[in-house]
């Protein structure tokens, strides 16, 4: 079996993310798409970050009727900050008739070359790159190990999603409703 990983911090999960997973689970090699959860981003701060069981919850909430989509907390007991390769690395061993890939932004692969491990990510699993918008144009995107997928432009940040909270705004379409309900009731981002 071949598991796209889509790795995010989920902050919440909205919709852009459930579509591009969708996507991804569409791809003729993928057969599932797993969301791991991440519970500190090297690249990100920690601040605005709700707990990571709060998070993994909202994943499985979005993506409860999917049985394509799978949510994984598979980071939440590793060293931290998280890189991929190391979880890349845990998984292959713990799933060794699993195939796994790598979804990523067009606009994660400018700075693709400064993960940790990268050439060993690309040569051993490979990318499956979704467009983003504001990407920078990279070399990469001819790397052999690189695959493309045509997928919808989304422009929706967790960033907006939270500012809307924080203003007391409607996050409505913005988050699947079974996530809206976790973040109204739990009092999420106030």
């Amino acid at each position: 079996m071949t598991v796209g990983l889509f790795f995010g911090s989920f902050n919440p999960i909205h919709i852009g993310h459930l579509i591009i997973a969708n996507v991804m689970a569409e791809a003729p090699e993928i057969s599932q798409v797993w969301f791991v959860v991440s519970p500190q981003n090297p690249f990100k701060q920690r601040k605005s970050l709700l707990h990571e069981f709060d998070r993994l919850d909202m994943v499985n909430a979005a993506i409860q009727d999917n049985f394509n989509l799978r949510a994984s907390d598979i980071e939440f007991n590793m060293p931290k900050p998280s890189y991929t390769i190391d979880t890349l690395t845990y998984l292959t061993e713990k799933h060794p008739d699993y195939t796994f890939k790598l979804i990523i932004g067009q606009d994660n692969l400018k700075s693709f070359p400064k993960w940790k491990n990268s050439d060993q990510i690309l040569s051993k699993y490979g990318l499956y790159v979704y467009p983003r918008p504001n990407s920078q144009p990279s070399e990469l995107l001819d790397h052999e190990n690189v695959k493309v997928i045509d997928s919808p432009m989304l422009d929706v940040s967790a960033t907006f999603i939270r500012k809307c909270i924080k203003k007391n705004q409607s996050i409505r379409y913005l988050v699947p409703s079974e996530v809206e309900k976790l973040i109204v009731s739990k009092k999420f981002y106030l």
